[in-house]
């Protein structure tokens, strides 16, 4: 049809949403990509292409390569900074690809996040009510329920999870560390340091229950013994900033540093070619160049350029002022006052 839009402003109800195209494949979230197994992990498959082509046929700089083998090698974090947008996330979910890791853990720093939130967590409110229940219901003649045990109520965190004892390392996205509170990335220290943390709730019983079955993070479920979690492999954990604050100088020295420059043209058509196609590559060429030529300093996300990309393809191309204007929409720089 020559109408691309579905919503056309005119008050009148239709069934325009029937001619709604499949979503670009970074925004899919009905299909997990081409992996089908228990690990399947669907943020991967939206970030890295729906055929894997990003990490296949990108050539990422050498420095971004012995950055990656360094953190591997030492068993550091690596701590990786640059404008959003230039791909410091799917790096993590690159390295796991490559190297069969599985599934990325995934910690998304907000600004009341807590070293404990990336551990664990305990419920002891459900567990509370629970035993409320089953003495309601032994008191009443009725028969009790199974006593469950105090690991139905532990829920490894994504650090937790990732500090598990494992023959392999897993991979730990911890993404945005600048947007936490300040005492966050001190309070990480200890357990990038020592690789272990301790759960006191576990603890407390390690005399009675030695060993206790909790939850992870990535919907598993693991044995705690002792109440304490100690890795045998150091994950390989990334962590990312935007640059909106500085970090202090203990936890930049127990990292490997990486400054992630804006995608150049071999690194940003391999990015459209991944996720849209060849024709996308030809097609969206003056855009394209349009990012490439972009004024030093102004900072316009790799992800700006796809949803343009995506959303023009669909205009006819004899609407060259919509298109335009849909380009001038969504690729406006991020650091331009509002």
């Amino acid at each position: 049809m020559n109408d691309w839009r579905i919503y056309r402003g005119a008050g009148l109800p239709h069934d325009g949403i029937r001619r709604l195209p499949p979503p670009p494949p970074w925004r899919d979230f009905a299909s997990s990509g081409p992996d089908t197994g228990a690990d399947a992990d669907p943020s991967a498959a939206r970030r890295l292409g729906v055929l894997r082509r990003l990490v296949e046929n990108h050539h990422p700089r050498p420095e971004e390569v012995e950055a990656v083998n360094a953190a591997l090698y030492l068993r550091r974090p690596l701590l990786v900074t640059g404008n959003p947008g230039t791909g410091k996330s799917t790096l993590a979910h690159a390295v796991a690809h490559e190297l069969g890791l599985g599934r990325v853990l995934r910690w998304s720093i907000v600004s009341r996040s807590t070293l404990r939130d990336g551990l664990y967590h305990y419920d002891a409110i459900a567990r509370l009510q629970d035993v409320q229940l089953e003495r309601a219901g032994a008191g009443g003649g009725a028969a009790g329920g199974v006593r469950r045990s105090i690991g139905s109520y532990v829920r490894l965190g994504p650090l937790g999870t990732a500090l598990l004892p494992g023959p392999q390392p897993r991979v730990l996205l911890v993404d945005e560390l600048d947007k936490g509170d300040l005492d966050l990335p001190n309070d990480l220290l200890n357990a990038l340091e020592e690789g272990e943390f301790r759960l006191p709730e576990l603890e407390r019983i390690a005399d009675i229950e030695p060993e206790v079955g909790v939850l992870t993070d990535d919907g598993g479920r693991a044995v705690v013994r002792g109440g304490r979690v100690r890795c045998t492999t150091f994950p390989l954990i990334v962590l990312t900033s935007n640059g909106e604050r500085d970090f202090p100088a203990a936890l930049l020295r127990r990292c490997i540093q990486l400054d992630l420059e804006p995608p150049g043209e071999e690194q940003l058509t391999a990015m459209v070619r991944a996720h849209l196609g060849d024709d996308a590559v030809t097609d969206g060429d003056e855009l394209i160049q349009r990012f490439l030529d972009r004024e030093p300093g102004e900072v316009i996300a790799a992800d700006q350029l796809l949803n343009a990309l995506f959303l023009t393809q669909h205009a006819p191309r004899t609407e060259r002022v919509t298109r335009e204007r849909l380009a001038d929409m969504l690729m406006q720089p991020l650091d331009r006052p509002r």
